[in-house]
C-alpha cells in the first residue's frame, strides 16, 4: 500500500484549506429525541477570499462586501470541517470523516475526547466523496479507520470515486466495507437519505429522526454559514454541477426557513448546529442554544 498516494490525492482535494486559530472545543453534544447526537471538530480552516472558490462567477470585492455586511473579515471565508455521530443505543454511527491524518485533521482526537474509540464506529455515513469528508476513511498507515464499520456511500458518488486515479488506493482500502445506496433510501433505522445532487453526482444530506424530534445533516448544499446564505445563486467552484448546485441550495434553504428546521451543516461555524432564518431576499444562520 502507497499511503503516500492516498494522502496527497486527499491533500489535492482539500489545498484550498488553511488553518486559523483554533479556539473551538473537540466535540459538542446535543440531544435530539432520544438520540445523543455529537458533533465533533475535524478542523477549523480558512479559504482565502480570491474569487477561486467562493464568488467564481462576481469576484473577491463582491465576496467582501458580503462579508463586510455581516461584520466578518474580508479577506478570508472561515470554514470549519466537522462530523457528526448519533448514538442510539445500539448503533454507533458517523456521518463524514473529516480530512484524515495527511491534512492535521483531528476527528479521531476529538472522537476520543468524547468518549468513543474508532473501533466503537458501526456505520460510516458519507453524504460525497470530495477529500474533507472521506480523507479520514484511512490511518496514517493506510488502514481502515474504522475497521469495525459498514461504510454507506451513494452509488453515483462511489462509482465516481471508483473512475478518480488518484484516490485508487484510497479506494481499495475501504472497498471491503463499502455498502451502496441510490440518494433518496432510508439507509438505518430512522435515517433517510435525501439527494442533493450538483455538488457531486451523488451528494446526499441524511434526515435523521427520533420520535417528533429531527435533525437534518446538509453536507456541503452550503458552505459559508455568511456567502452561501446571503448569496445562495453564486456558484462554487467545488460544484461539479454549478447549475444543479444552486438549484439544490437554493430549494433546500427556502425549504429549511419555511420549516424552522434543526440542521447541521459540517462547514459552518463549530458545532455547525442551528437553523436557516430568512431575513428580507436572502438567509442567515442562526446557531442552536
Amino acid at each position: 500500500m502507497k499511503k503516500t498516494l492516498i494522502f496527497s490525492a486527499v491533500l489535492m482535494a482539500c489545498s484550498a484549506f488553511s488553518a486559523w486559530a483554533d479556539n473551538a472545543p473537540a466535540y459538542k453534544t446535543f440531544q435530539v429525541g432520544k438520540l445523543e447526537v455529537t458533533s465533533l471538530l475535524d478542523k477549523n480552516n480558512a479559504l482565502p477570499n480570491d474569487g477561486k472558490v467562493l464568488g467564481v462567477d462576481v469576484g473577491p470585492k463582491a465576496v467582501a462586501d458580503v462579508l463586510k455586511s455581516a461584520g466578518a473579515e474580508t479577506d478570508k471565508i472561515e470554514l470549519s470541517v466537522d462530523a457528526l455521530l448519533i448514538k442510539d443505543g445500539k448503533k454507533n454511527i458517523l456521518i463524514d470523516t473529516g480530512l484524515g491524518p495527511s491534512v492535521q485533521g483531528a476527528l479521531i482526537q476529538s472522537l476520543a475526547k468524547a468518549g468513543h474509540t474508532p473501533e466503537q464506529i458501526t456505520d460510516v455515513l458519507i453524504t460525497h466523496v470530495h477529500g474533507d469528508h472521506i480523507g479520514g476513511l484511512v490511518t496514517a498507515d493506510g488502514k481502515q479507520a474504522f475497521p469495525n464499520a459498514v461504510v454507506k456511500i451513494s452509488a453515483p458518488d462511489w462509482q465516481w470515486l471508483q473512475g478518480m486515479p488518484k484516490m485508487a488506493d484510497l479506494v481499495k482500502v475501504i472497498k471491503p466495507q463499502v455498502k451502496t445506496f441510490a440518494p433518496g433510501d432510508k439507509v438505518l433505522d430512522g435515517i433517510q437519505s435525501v439527494s442533493l445532487k450538483g455538488h457531486t453526482p451523488g451528494h446526499v444530506g441524511y434526515q435523521i429522526t427520533s420520535g417528533k424530534a429531527r435533525i437534518y445533516d446538509i453536507g456541503d448544499s452550503a458552505h459559508s454559514s455568511i456567502v452561501s446564505l446571503a448569496k445562495p445563486e453564486w456558484a462554487i467552484s467545488y460544484d461539479n454541477d454549478r447549475a444543479e448546485g444552486i438549484a439544490s441550495r437554493e430549494k433546500l434553504l427556502a425549504q429549511l426557513a419555511a420549516d424552522h428546521e434543526l440542521i447541521f451543516a459540517p462547514h459552518f461555524p463549530f458545532p455547525g448546529v442551528g437553523y436557516i432564518v430568512a431575513k428580507g431576499d436572502h438567509y442567515v444562520f442562526q446557531p442552536a442554544k
